[in-house]
């Protein structure tokens, strides 16, 4: 048995699970379309879809993406054989695009087992050696997917054992993480892992929220130490984000005669990667007193500076893509400048999209090329093997994977 050192008894530990799915049984989801508890054939690929769509976002926003994701790809062999333009436009505004591009190579490996061996992969190892599959999707999978033991200790199951243990150590430490496992295989039934590890989510996800758990309604509140010390919402325990640092760019809309726009397909590494974007401009702000720091925003001595090659050469080449370095020194080449949509950067409110690292601030800018200008861009970035369109903005949204930040400037 695993040693715990929480201030349990080995009742209120054996008792956890029965609690928790007589409470699942009666009042938890069951219409998730997802789940697989209520079906004898269970279908891996489906729980491993939806645990990768799930991670870091609501089932609320996710089940119309699923929804689609399994009318246009109803099995791993469809995924698999899709292009990536057609995934990426299919996953255009969920985040966290790390998570799609592992999923299409995700499901290449998994094709590759099933043509190897006739089945999914059918043990612990075998699914944490796909793209992204971590050891809670993984036991997820096994538990949920394929009717088999399994642990999860996912977010919300860390927020649901670190109250009812009172669990003070930071949840982002390792050490901290190894205590969380060890109460999750511990509590973790061998028979009905996967009813438990959906009990689990549910109990998080609808019961034991961030802000104003409803305890009273809770199957496990007369031994949870936070709830009996009133201290529920101090946990999880984590280290205090520092503020997030902002980056200021302009986003090109560089038009033919037609209004018809270039658009770019971003490296597959990095920010936005394999989708559709406009070229950006990245800025550096300067307010005379620091440079290359970002400055009040409310500055009215702020000053503005387009990152050249001269002045910051290793910024620039870390903040622009090749595509934008080429089109950057093309449109100084050519002596094009884009006019602002907006007045200024700052005070006419650009528009502001918040990443997991920073703030990006992105102000339209607008310039229109002749034929023989398109034309000519047309073959310098073809030359350089990057992929472009030329689309409308209706037609951008409608055929090409765009993140939310580039619907945002469209809109």
């Amino acid at each position: 048995m695993t040693s715990i050192t929480f201030i349990h008894t080995e009742t209120n530990l054996d008792s956890f699970a029965p609690r928790l799915l007589d409470w699942f049984a009666k009042n938890g989801r069951h219409d998730l379309p997802w789940q697989q508890h209520q079906t004898d054939t269970p279908n891996p690929y489906i729980v491993w879809l939806s645990e990768v769509m799930l991670q870091q976002t609501q089932v609320t926003t996710v089940l119309p993406y699923f929804a689609r994701f399994m009318e246009s790809f109803p099995t791993v062999q469809d995924l698999a054989a899709a292009e990536w333009d057609m995934v990426a436009e299919h996953w255009a505004g969920l985040g966290y695009y790390a998570r799609a591009r592992n999923l299409h190579k995700g499901a290449k490996q998994l094709v590759a087992v099933i043509d190897e061996t006739g089945d999914f992969p059918q043990t612990l190892a075998g699914w944490e050696a796909i793209f992204g599959v971590g050891p809670s999707t993984a036991g997820a999978i096994m538990a949920m997917g394929l009717h088999r033991y399994g642990v999860i200790c996912d977010g919300n199951v860390k927020r649901v054992l670190t109250r009812w243990a009172a669990i003070d150590g930071d949840i982002t430490k390792s050490a901290t993480t190894k205590e969380l496992w060890a109460l999750a295989e511990r509590l973790t039934p061998r028979e009905n892992s996967g009813l438990f590890a959906q009990a689990m989510m549910d109990m998080g996800a609808t019961l034991c929220t961030r802000s104003k758990p409803a305890c009273l309604l809770c199957p496990l509140q007369e031994d949870c130490i936070a709830h009996a010390q009133g201290r529920e919402t101090d946990y999880p325990v984590k280290a205090k984000k520092q503020p997030k640092p902002s980056k200021f760019s302009n986003a090109l809309l560089i038009k033919d005669m037609d209004g018809k726009i270039l658009w770019l397909q971003r490296p597959d590494n990095g920010i936005w990667g394999g989708l559709w974007s406009l070229p950006l401009q990245f800025v550096e702000k300067i307010d005379g007193k620091v440079s290359g720091k970002t400055t009040d925003k409310n500055s009215k001595a702020s000053d503005d500076k387009l990152l050249k090659v001269a002045n910051n050469k290793k910024n620039y080449e870390t903040e622009f893509t090749t595509a934008e370095q080429i089109i950057n020194e093309w449109l100084d080449k050519h002596n094009l400048a884009a006019a602002p949509i907006n007045k200024t950067l700052i005070d006419d409110a650009p528009i502001k999209h918040s990443l997991t690292h920073f703030h990006w601030y992105l102000t339209q800018q607008s310039v229109t090329l002749t034929n023989e200008q398109v034309t000519d861009l047309t073959t310098t970035l073809q030359a350089a093997d990057v992929n472009i369109n030329w689309l409308s903005a209706e037609d951008a949204q409608a055929t090409l994977g765009l993140p939310r930040a580039m619907v945002k400037i469209l809109e």
